[in-house]
C-alpha cells in the first residue's frame, strides 16, 4: 500500500466534497505525489516528505477536512532530557548505541514457516477549518510471513524485500562503514527515471538506512554495524532533546534534511534499548506552499519549522508461529 492510500485512509470518515471542488486539488496532489511511489513506502520509506507531504496537507486544507483530534499542529518540541546520554553528537549517540547492542546475544533466525507480527501507530497533519491538525490512528495488527517469497516474486514493488532477505543481508554486512553503505544502497536502489529521479549518495544512504533498521528482526551485531555506519553519512544530525513518537513515547531523533527540500527525515530510536522506534518527517525551516490550478492561486499554506508532517511508531513486533497469533 502506498503513502497516499494510507493518508486517504486516515481521513476516511470525513465527508466527501463534490467532484468540482475536488478536481484542482486532486490534480495537484497527483502531480506532486507521483515521483518515487512504491508500495510499502509509508511503512518502510515515506518519501511522501517534501512536495508530496505538503500537497497532502494543502489538499486537506482546500477540502475543509474536519478532524476529531487536536486542533493545533504537532510540533517537534522537547519531550525531556536524555539523562546521562548526551545528544550533541550523532557519532557519540550512535556509537554508544552500537556498543550496547554488540554485547547482546542474537536469538535464532526465524524459521521460514514463522510470521512477523507488528503493531503500529501512524500520525499525519491534515487541516481543521484551514489550520493544521494532527490525525492519529492505531493501525491494525499485521502478520507477514518471514519468508514472504510470493510477495517478493509477484509484488507490485520492485524494491520490496522480505524479512528473511533483510535479516540475512544485514547479518552479512561488512564492518567498514563505507562498504556497508554501498551495500545497503545496492539493496535499496534509488530511482533511475525522470518520474523517479536518482538521489544523491548521502540522501540515498540515509533513506536506505531507515529501510533496513526499520526491518524486524535484525541481529543485534548487524544493527550495531548499521548505527556506526549511519554516523558517517554526511549531513546526519541528532536532535538535542528527546522527542515524542506517534505513540507518545520518548525517542532519540537521528535526522537528515532532505536534499533541496524544506523537510527532514528522522529515524527514531528507543533511548533505553536503542532499538528502532519509528520514522518521522518534520518541517526543517519556515516556508510557504502555494496551491494553484495552473492559472489561479487557490491558497497559500504556511509551514513552520518543527511541524510534524508524518510520523509512524512501531509499538510491538514479534516472531510468531502462525497468522493471527499475538505475542
Amino acid at each position: 500500500m502506498d503513502e497516499m492510500t494510507q493518508l486517504r485512509e486516515l481521513r476516511a470518515d470525513a465527508p466527501l466534497p463534490d467532484r468540482a471542488t475536488l478536481a484542482p486539488g486532486r490534480q495537484r496532489l497527483t502531480e506532486a505525489a507521483s515521483p518515487g511511489r512504491r508500495v510499502h513506502r509509508l511503512r518502510a520509506d515515506w518519501r511522501i516528505a517534501a512536495v508530496g507531504a505538503a500537497a497532502a496537507i494543502t489538499v486537506a486544507a482546500v477540502l475543509g477536512t474536519r478532524l476529531g483530534d487536536a486542533a493545533g499542529p504537532a510540533r517537534s518540541g522537547p519531550a525531556s532530557t536524555a539523562g546521562t546520554l548526551r545528544l550533541d553528537s550523532p557519532a557519540e549517540v550512535l556509537n554508544r548505541a552500537a556498543d550496547a547492542l554488540e554485547g547482546r546475544p542474537a536469538g535464532p533466525e526465524p524459521r521460514d514457516d514463522q510470521w512477523i507480527y507488528t503493531k503500529t501507530v501512524r500520525a499525519a497533519q491534515e487541516s481543521r477549518d484551514g489550520a493544521p491538525a494532527t490525525r492519529v490512528e492505531y493501525g491494525p495488527d499485521e502478520w507477514v510471513p518471514y519468508n514472504n517469497s510470493a510477495a517478493a516474486k509477484h509484488g507490485k514493488d520492485s524494491g520490496y524485500r522480505t524479512a528473511r532477505q533483510v535479516y540475512r543481508a544485514a547479518a552479512a554486512l561488512p564492518d567498514d562503514p563505507a562498504r556497508l553503505l554501498a551495500e545497503i544502497r545496492s539493496i535499496y536502489p534509488t530511482g533511475d527515471t525522470t518520474e523517479d529521479p536518482p538521489e544523491a549518495e548521502a540522501q540515498h544512504s540515509f533513506r536506505a538506512m531507515g529501510l533496513m533498521v526499520g526491518s524486524y528482526p535484525l541481529p543485534p551485531a548487524a544493527l550495531a554495524r548499521l548505527y556506526r555506519a549511519m554516523a558517517t553519512i554526511p549531513g546526519v544530525r541528532v536532535t538535542d532533546h528527546l522527542v515524542k513518537d506517534a505513540a507518545g513515547r520518548e525517542a532519540i531523533a537521528i535526522t537528515r534534511k532532505e536534499d533541496g527540500l524544506h523537510e527532514q527525515r528522522e529515524i527514531l530510536l528507543d533511548p533505553h534499548g536503542f532499538g528502532y522506534a519509528g520514522l518521522r518527517f518534520v518541517v526543517a525551516e519556515d516556508y510557504e506552499y502555494a496551491l494553484s490550478d495552473g492559472e489561479v492561486k487557490l491558497q497559500t499554506i504556511t509551514f513552520k519549522a518543527g511541524q510534524i508532517l508524518t510520523s509512524e511508531a512501531r509499538i510491538r513486533a514479534a516472531v510468531v508461529d502462525s497468522r493471527g497469533e499475538k505475542p
